[in-house]
């Protein structure tokens, strides 16, 4: 029952002090909410990224030519054409690889319905929306028999067809590329912009054999896109792949470089894990001094009512009845004001999702560690004004005014 009526005396002098107690709580209630708030910006900004990176598909190998050394002559990735159509039909025949796309890919001011517009125009296989995680909205992907036809065929993103055929179907449309008529046969699904600000929609897809013997004449690839058969054998299939080039090009150094989605993912998950932890570190001295101004109040609160602990003490209250009715006037301000926090947190987070279109995510873990942080705080804040409580002598703190 002891625990009952210390709950009750320590209710009432809250009460007391409306004001005070509110102002108590200020540091806590900013601490709680700077953690939440912070913690759903930047759990919902990592989610996006993870999300953007997904949609760059799913277990994929990228190959780049490039990476070699010759002589004194050092490049990297793209710095040098090394890869060949023979090296993709090799890599495809590996055990741990479900799909390949040789890639050409440059830029080209094209020309359809009287207008014209400049793009990316990208070699691709059929196995390319496969591979990049991309669907046809409309009309058809082209086949291997179009690559082996070096067919005029093109499919183009949202983008070019709202830039070439505002208001119409480019469905059956015939698109120029370098004066060479395409026939557009498909529309890809809208991306919109990737992790790298690139538009993902402003972009023609044409068999990559015919983008290397009809619009460029070339006889290089630019890299090979590579699809392994599940996320468990993406390392493996790496592995067989930069073996396999290894032995191909003969090369003492690689003349290629070789790299998948997941090293993308840790990456992006990891400066994110970055900002996340210095914005709640930040968040997290507001806790500190939200603490300091609860002990900073008992310590005042002590000195007050010494002549009501005197009284108490003086009918039979114990030494231990004190200390824990002190702890639980800390505790219960830090909980009401954690729980405050917690809610004008999460407030904001919904305001700012609303406003400015940024996604935000609470995770309930952080809920949970945010309220018994602050009640953790308001134990150690209030720990000492407690015991200091506890030790007044009666006698002097009946004399005390």
């Amino acid at each position: 029952m002891r625990i009952f009526a210390s709950l009750r005396i320590a209710g009432r002098a809250l009460r007391r002090n409306k004001m005070r107690s509110l102002l108590t709580m200020l540091g806590i209630i900013i601490g709680v909410g700077a953690v939440i708030g912070s913690v759903s910006l930047t759990t919902g900004a990592t989610k996006q990224v993870e999300d953007q990176v997904a949609s760059l598909g799913e277990n994929v190998i990228t190959v780049f030519s490039g990476n070699f050394t010759s002589g004194a002559m050092r490049g990297g990735w793209g710095s040098a054409p090394t890869l060949t159509l023979d090296d993709a039909k090799a890599i495809a025949k590996l055990p741990d690889v479900l799909a390949v796309s040789p890639e050409v890919r440059d830029r080209e001011q094209i020309l359809a319905n009287g207008l014209n517009w400049n793009t990316q125009v990208m070699g691709e296989s059929p196995d390319y929306p496969q591979i990049l995680n991309r669907s046809i909205i409309s009309g058809v992907m082209f086949g291997d028999q179009d690559v082996r036809s070096l067919a005029k065929s093109a499919v183009i993103g949202k983008t070019v067809a709202d830039q070439l055929f505002p208001n119409e179907d480019p469905l059956g449309q015939t698109v120029r590329i370098r004066n060479l008529p395409f026939q557009i046969i498909g529309v890809l699904t809208p991306k919109g912009f990737n992790l790298f600000g690139q538009d993902q929609d402003d972009v023609v897809v044409v068999p990559y054999s015919s983008h290397m013997h009809r619009i460029t004449a070339r006889t290089f690839l630019n890299d090979i896109l590579v699809e392994a058969t599940s996320d468990k054998t993406i390392l493996k299939a790496q592995d067989e792949i930069t073996d396999l080039l290894t032995t191909r090009h003969r090369s003492k150094d690689p003349d290629f470089t070789v790299r998948n989605q997941a090293d993308l993912m840790d990456r992006v998950s990891a400066s994110s894990k970055v900002m996340g932890g210095l914005l709640a570190g930040v968040a997290a001295v507001s806790l500190v001094v939200g603490g300091i101004g609860i002990m900073n109040i008992m310590l005042v609160s002590v000195t007050e009512r010494t002549r009501e602990i005197g009284i108490r003490m003086a009918v039979g209250a114990r030494a231990a009845d004190i200390l824990v009715q002190f702890l639980i006037e800390a505790v219960t301000l830090s909980a009401i004001g954690g729980s405050i926090g917690i809610a004008g947190g999460m407030t904001f987070s919904w305001l700012i999702a609303r406003l400015q279109h940024w996604p935000t995510s609470t995770p309930t873990v952080w809920i949970v560690v945010a309220f018994i942080s602050s009640a953790v705080i308001g134990v150690i804040s209030g720990f000492y004004p407690a015991w200091k409580a506890s030790k007044l002598d009666p006698i002097d703190a009946l004399r005390y005014e």
